[in-house]
């Protein structure tokens, strides 16, 4: 424990272990604790125990509804009259927006043009307003900067936050709840938020734990960073997993670090992995999830990842295009025409 209260104190204001068993008692009438399932097919295939953390079995159909209540929450009061914002690839802005309306925030959701209208619309069905500014993560930020500076709105970020990190973090404990003994656990890998949040949570009850991000090669912005060393601009492109797409921000403050700290490995799978893991997870699993979700199976499934034990796999949104998922399961989508 000692361990990662040092880490914490180097990265100043820092996420501790202690936010995030904060934010599981603050979130728990207000999220759904999603359920662990052993998959019996990857078991199979991978010679020992593999675990799906359905996450996309949220109350707004992904993860984020817990870092995003949970920062809503911890507003002031009349820090919330003022209604509050931010930039979203989709599923942060649908829980922001859920939040919001829980809490009685008006709220305003900037989006680039390349989110898919499904999650444009499902924002707007919570009583939001979605803004589509530009083409990249980066274009909708500078509207919610402005927002923020110019009518006095509290800016939400989608992973870059210690509230929002501790929320994420509660999935890593329902994790090691469940299965303690995890050799490792698959996370998709964007942002952070989420990585970050889990890891520390599993680390600091399991160190033995191996966190392994897994990420799309198309403009897969963290993986970048970690190369570099160091926070660069990546250039956003389409993508099956579009919720992963977006940078993390050249002056990111905590996941960008923690990333690199905590996490042991990062992993980049193709358009094709990821079609035929969304594939696999509706016709071996029954499960229907979107490409972001997907990232882990496919690193499984592609043979690009050999754990050595217990494995967890977070699959943590569903909010997908139902013309979209119709053309990943019938094999005419063109990503399954890649080499």
């Amino acid at each position: 424990m000692k361990f990662w209260w040092s880490l914490g104190a180097c990265m100043g204001k820092a996420v501790a272990f202690t936010d995030i068993l904060a934010a599981a008692k603050r979130l728990a009438p207000h999220i759904r604790r999603t359920p662990v399932e052993a998959s019996l097919a990857l078991t199979r295939r991978c010679g020992h125990p593999v675990h799906l953390k359905l996450e996309h079995h949220q109350i707004t159909g992904s993860f984020k509804l817990r870092g995003a209540t949970n920062a809503v929450l911890n507003l002031p009061e009349e820090m919330r009259r003022r209604g509050v914002s931010a930039a979203s690839t989709g599923n942060h802005g649908r829980a922001v927006s859920h939040a919001a309306r829980a809490t009685g925030t008006h709220a305003i959701i900037c989006m680039s043009s390349l989110v898919p209208s499904n999650k444009v619309e499902a924002i707007e069905a919570l009583g939001a307003e979605a803004r589509i500014v530009g083409n990249s993560q980066d274009d909708a930020q500078v509207e919610v900067d402005r927002l923020v500076a110019e009518d006095g709105f509290n800016n939400i970020p989608p992973f870059d936050h210690p509230d929002v990190i501790a929320g994420q973090g509660t999935i890593g404990l329902e994790l090691m709840a469940e299965l303690p003994e995890l050799e490792a656990v698959l996370v998709p890998l964007s942002g952070g938020g989420l990585i970050s949040g889990i890891a520390l949570a599993v680390k600091t009850m399991n160190p033995k734990t191996r966190i392994i991000g897994i990420t799309m090669e198309r403009g897969a912005a963290m993986a970048a960073c970690l190369k570099a060393g160091r926070p660069i601009h990546v250039e956003e492109v389409q993508t099956l997993a579009d919720s992963l797409g977006g940078g993390i921000g050249l002056d990111n403050k905590l996941t960008f670090t923690m990333v690199r700290d905590l996490v042991d490995e990062t992993i980049l799978v193709s358009e094709r992995e990821i079609a035929e893991a969304m594939r696999f997870a509706y016709e071996v699993e029954r499960e229907v999830i979107e490409g972001g979700a997907a990232v882990g199976l496919a690193a499984l499934l592609s043979g690009k990842l050999a754990t050595n034990g217990p494995t967890g796999v977070v699959l943590t949104g569903r909010n997908i295009d139902t013309a979209l998922h119709r053309d990943i399961i019938c094999g005419t989508h063109p990503a399954f025409e890649e080499a």
